[in-house]
């Protein structure tokens, strides 16, 4: 998944580079040789960070539903609407149904992903103080901009 994002990437990347190298290119100190390696190295390290950022996203989501002591799986008592585009952000409302006999609170991460199945993003969402036997909502809001047909799923759930 991660890496045909990268690859997506690293297309736009070069693309840019390309385009940049061909503009600068007008000047006497740059070869064509030296503009197209400035290119590949604009485009890998674009493709590089691309993926970092989107691994840190994971990892970050992950470490926060990893401090939470004592929670269990909910991620069956969690349902999600349509995503949406807000400010340029993906949006989708999140539902957190509270089957127990006392409040609880609920930490969902929520993928994004496109319609091949590749992840774009992630984000997680906390819905606090569900009364017991009710539902809490909430909205998870990716961290950048995406683009095309967005899915969102969630990928852990965890009540406390």
């Amino acid at each position: 998944m991660m890496a045909r994002n990268a690859m997506r990437w690293t297309a736009c990347a070069v693309l840019t580079a390309v385009v940049g190298a061909g503009l600068a290119g007008c000047s006497d100190d740059d070869t064509p040789a030296s503009s197209v390696s400035k290119a590949a190295s604009a485009a890998s390290s674009l493709a590089s960070r691309g993926a970092d950022a989107l691994s840190s996203a994971s990892a970050e989501a992950n470490r926060k539903l990893d401090e939470i002591k004592g929670g269990v799986d909910a991620k069956d008592a969690v349902r999600l609407g349509r995503p949406t585009t807000d400010g340029g952000r993906t949006t989708v409302d999140v539902t957190a149904e509270n089957a127990t006999s006392s409040t609880k609170s609920f930490t969902i991460q929520i993928n994004f992903k496109d319609s091949g199945g590749n992840l774009l993003d992630t984000a997680v969402v906390t819905v606090s103080d569900v009364p017991a036997g009710k539902p809490g909502t909430g909205t998870a809001r990716s961290n950048r901009t995406l683009s095309g047909t967005v899915q969102a799923e969630v990928a852990r759930a965890l009540r406390y």
